[in-house]
């Protein structure tokens, strides 16, 4: 068990309310928050307990990036001159049936800290694969997360579009799936869907079976591009929203990934059945998909987090840079500085995050009783050495070299800047073994093909 700690900042940022403090602290204590309040009474009423963070630190919820995909992990850098069905099909799906549970492993790890050192302490997962070979390869996710001390809600990315694919061995990945997280002290599962149009109405029909019956939810891509919802309507005479609302799915909890190209019509939809969605703002500007229209959806009441998206698609996992891109994006688009704030998108990477995934009672915010998911920004960095607003120097100017400590119910994962777990140097050497080797088993050796050539001369 872990031991009873107070955390110290001169500003402490709940994400609830009051919201902040200024020279206040954070006490943990068996893996829950306890305390919030000002140092100074805290330090009084518990002399005994060590004291972490310092004077001049920020000390934040820890950040829930919302979407991402560890399939994608050892192939950053690639592939960067396609848009989304393209990258598809050079890229996703010459790898999906050569993933194994080894590269899910090694994948989570190294994405895994990287998301750490930029303060994510919850990662909602989906492993996009086609399982061909005997041996599940999801459960590598959760046993990398569970040795780094990583929070995950994990899914399993089924469709059965793609020839070679058998919907028994789908459903037997998302079983083996679940049983691992079961198992898990830090992870829960949910059922996962690519997307509407890579499932057949009968794949389709037994998720929804999965995620209703089974009290798992979902986690899905929706209306990330046009195509896509031209598509789901050509062939099912609906948008893929309504296509989600006809058929049950949205009877079970749900997160939506991107929800980009979305009606009037789809966007109330989706706030009169609490479905969340996950903003990636980094990953929808790499493939030129659009821009999320996220004022209407918090004005109807969606629920919206941000997510840093697959290493193949962002291509870095860093939390940091993801939030401060959802208040830039939103800015250029409607060509107003008033359109976003760093208010907004702190709240949306932190209790928004988290409400979208449905767990806005345990984690997002620093406040009695919630799961102790703390980060701790160093205020002696020369990005930080100047705070005027706490919230606008989180936002814009803080990176993964301010991140000094990270905990996760209540246990230090991250000190000095370094994951405490795992040796990073140790994960990077492994890491270049596996993704030669699944490069190479994709056929995609010759990376010239993949690199881009920035366009006519």
């Amino acid at each position: 068990m872990s031991e009873a700690v107070l955390i110290r900042g001169r500003h402490v940022l709940t994400s609830a309310a009051p919201e902040s403090y200024t020279d206040g602290a954070v006490r943990l204590s068996e893996g829950r928050i306890t305390h919030v309040g000002a140092y100074r009474d805290l330090a009084a009423r518990f002399p005994g307990h060590p004291v972490h963070g310092g004077p001049n630190d920020i000390v934040t919820p820890g950040f829930v990036n919302a979407h991402g995909h560890f399939s994608e992990a050892l192939l950053a850098g690639m592939a960067e001159q396609y848009e989304l069905n393209a990258w598809i099909r050079a890229l996703i799906a010459p790898v999906a049936p050569h993933l194994r549970r080894e590269d899910a492993y090694v994948g989570t790890l190294l994405a895994g800290i990287q998301m750490l050192h930029s303060g994510v302490t919850l990662v909602n997962d989906m492993f996009v694969c086609d399982p061909v070979g005997p041996e599940p390869v999801t459960p590598g996710v959760v046993q990398a997360l569970d040795e780094l001390g990583l929070r995950g809600v994990v899914a399993f990315g089924a469709g059965d579009a793609r020839p070679g694919v058998e919907r028994a061995a789908l459903v037997r990945e998302h079983e083996e799936l679940e049983r691992a997280a079961a198992a898990s002290r830090l992870c829960r599962f949910r059922v996962g869907i690519t997307v509407v149009s890579a499932q057949s109405p009968e794949l389709f029909d037994q998720s929804v079976r999965m995620a209703v019956d089974g009290g798992h939810g979902a986690h899905l891509h929706l209306h990330e591009v046009r195509e896509e919802a031209v598509e789901v309507r050509a062939r099912h005479g609906s948008s893929a929203v309504e296509y989600c609302a006809d058929r049950g799915l949205f009877d079970a909890p749900v997160l939506a990934a991107h929800c980009v190209w979305n009606s009037r019509r789809d966007m109330v939809l989706l706030a009169e059945h609490g479905v969340g969605v996950a903003h990636n703002p980094v990953a929808n500007m790499v493939l030129g998909s659009g821009v999320c229209p996220l004022p209407e959806l918090r004005e109807l009441g969606v629920e919206v987090g941000i997510g840093v998206d697959g290493a193949a698609s962002n291509d870095r996992q860093d939390m940091t840079e993801a939030i401060k891109a959802t208040v830039l994006l939103q800015r250029v688009h409607h060509l107003r500085a008033s359109a976003m704030s760093a208010r907004d998108a702190f709240r949306m990477a932190t209790i928004g995050g988290a409400r979208a995934l449905g767990m806005g009672a345990e984690v997002g915010s620093l406040e009695p009783g919630k799961a102790a998911d703390v980060v701790v920004l160093d205020g002696d960095s020369p990005a930080l050495a100047n705070v005027h607003d706490p919230v606008q120097s989180v936002v814009y100017c803080a990176g993964p070299r301010e991140v000094k400590e990270v905990w996760v119910d209540g246990r230090q994962v991250v000190a000095g800047g370094e994951a405490v777990s795992v040796r990073p140097a140790d994960v990077v050497a492994r890491s270049r073994d596996a993704a030669a080797s699944l490069v190479r088993r994709s056929g995609l050796h010759d990376l010239s093909v993949l690199a881009g050539t920035g366009g006519p001369s």
